[in-house]
């Protein structure tokens, strides 16, 4: 089928944050997104994304409303490509992440291993949440530090995704995990994620639409959640979040803007949650909260 790169240039600090952007805004379509330098001498960098054809002016139009989250509008240029695997390429592109302790990798960088890593691999061409989004470094960073301070027993990561961030938790603290997503596709991915890293004993994957599922009465209350989703869920999520968590429990939330965090600390602020700290990076925040 024929395919569309929608592509444009901004400075390395921008074209970070618009890729950190687009990769959630398209997370779910699964449409692959691109960056590389064009001039380092003049710091110009191209972000791009890939999609069919027939679909090109609709997410031209979805890319300019996101990016107007940033307050930029740059020019969106267009050119057909020959079809693409997808899979060999985002392999061939993806660079492994160090975030504190943990490694998060592909296949092919096994052997970048280090012996004091806490390694996670996690396959490009399914994952929902690798750790090269900032919002995922992020959590996985909180998460080290909450640990340490605090050793839960019980913890929850809702919205798993590809499940890095349970499957961090389970290597960690060596805790049991309930991992929920409200999409199955990203919960079969989790499960398989979970056995290829040895977790699987430890992490339960199941698909959730909301607090309402009888899994988190079973499961919780929970020492630890952790929630890598949107700001806007985020916010009407927040009772729920302190009737599932136990007193003096911790919350570790991302997938919020810069300019996003204020009004989520007053929705869990009204919920009953202090602010512990926030850690920014890329233009996105993780936040620490406790009961």
């Amino acid at each position: 089928m024929p395919q569309s790169r929608l592509y444009l240039t901004a400075s390395k600090a921008e074209a970070d944050r618009i890729f950190a952007l687009l990769e959630t805004a398209f997370e779910e379509d699964g449409l692959p997104i691109a960056m590389l330098e064009l001039d380092e001498a003049n710091d110009i960098h191209e972000v791009s994304v890939y999609t069919e054809a027939e679909n090109a002016d609709d997410v031209t139009a979805r890319i300019n409303a996101a990016l107007s989250d940033l307050a930029l509008s740059p020019t969106i240029e267009r050119e057909d490509v020959p079809e693409i695997d997808w899979v060999a390429k985002s392999l061939e592109g993806l660079k492994p992440v160090r975030a504190g302790r943990f490694f998060v990798h592909g296949s092919h960088d096994r052997d970048q291993r280090q012996p004091n890593d806490i390694a996670i691999e996690i396959e490009a061409g399914q994952a929902f949440g690798t750790g090269h989004h900032g919002t995922t470094a992020g959590c996985l960073e909180t998460l080290e530090r909450v640990t340490a301070a605090e050793q839960p027993k019980n913890a929850l990561d809702l919205g798993t995704g590809s499940a890095v961030l349970a499957i961090a938790l389970a290597k960690l603290a060596e805790i049991p995990v309930l991992a929920t997503d409200i999409d199955p596709v990203a919960t079969k991915v989790a499960a398989g994620n979970t056995e290829l890293n040895g977790a699987s004993s430890l992490v339960e994957t199941v698909t959730a639409t909301g607090f309402d599922d009888p899994i988190f009465a079973a499961r919780g209350p929970f020492d630890l959640i952790v929630a890598n989703i949107l700001a806007g869920p985020l916010m009407d999520m927040a009772p729920d979040m302190a009737a599932n968590l136990t007193l003096h429990g911790s919350l570790v939330l991302s997938g919020i803007l810069d300019r996003q965090e204020d009004a989520v600390l007053a929705a869990y602020a009204q919920a009953g949650f202090s602010h512990v700290d926030t850690l920014h990076r890329e233009g996105w925040v993780t936040i620490h909260l406790k009961r």
